[in-house]
């Protein structure tokens, strides 16, 4: 028996149907609202929940991959392997932009390139019980690091 976090994570990717991110506190509200309602992202937005909000960075490099979600983020010290392992990463995207309008650019563009690619079909309910499970997908960007700026070509993965 794992974790509650464990345990479901996999069952709630199944039925999302839409990419799954986990978005740490130094990302800006508007940002998350623009994740969720334009590009309808799943996120989890740390300083939505008291007891994340004030969490260390490994706790967050941790519990996202626990639940099976993409970290996002705008803090670079993520890109350093010694302390945030490379094996031990459900996926972090770095985003640096010098205003708003550079993010939601790139947000966009992650979505187009990236995660909407990766969107599985609609959640259908099952007819019969016995309906058998879909497999576990891989993260989009599971085991690696992206760090996307104003100048990214796509595809320039910093670690894999």
């Amino acid at each position: 028996m794992g974790t509650l976090a464990s345990e479901l994570g996999p069952h709630a990717e199944r039925i999302a149907g839409q990419p799954r991110l986990y978005v740490d506190a130094n990302v800006p509200a508007p940002l998350v609202a623009f994740m969720r309602t334009r590009l309808l992202w799943d996120v989890l937005f740390v300083i939505e929940h008291d007891d994340l909000r004030r969490a260390r960075d490994y706790q967050h490099y941790r519990l996202a991959c626990e639940l099976r979600r993409t970290l996002i983020t705008f803090d670079r010290d993520y890109l350093d392997d010694r302390k945030f392992p490379i094996t031990e990463s459900g996926g972090v995207v770095v985003l640096t932009a010098p205003e708003e309008r550079g993010y939601i650019k790139l947000l966009q563009r992650l979505d187009a390139e990236l995660f909407h690619t990766e969107r599985s079909e609609p959640f259908e309910r099952p007819e019969r019980p016995e309906r058998p499970e879909r497999p576990e997908r891989p993260l989009p960007l599971q085991g690696r690091k992206l760090h996307v700026h104003v100048d990214w070509t796509g595809g320039d993965t910093i670690h894999s």
